[in-house]
């Protein structure tokens, strides 16, 4: 696949919540190195992820992809399900 111009972010989450209609929160986590002592740290994010066919259940965890602005809180929209919630 050639590389794109302006090729769009995708992460890997785990969905936190799926209670909005065609919305559910999805929160990343990242692990890296503090920027003056160098001592690893994990950092978490929470995004608002456009879900057309409300296919998400808690737990599952999902990639997603950056899109344009859907409303004021969603600039994510759900790729796949890597892995349903046992």
């Amino acid at each position: 696949m050639s590389e794109e111009r302006n090729s769009r972010k995708v992460r890997q989450g785990v969905v936190v919540s799926a209670a909005g209609d065609k919305t559910c929160v999805v929160e990343i986590k990242e692990r890296k190195p503090h920027a003056v002592y160098g001592k690893m740290m994990t950092t978490s994010k929470k995004l608002h992820v456009h879900d057309e066919k409300n296919e998400t259940n808690v737990g599952d965890t999902v990639r997603v992809m950056e899109t344009r602005p859907l409303s004021k809180t969603k600039h994510w929209r759900l790729l796949n399900i890597v892995e349903k919630a046992k």
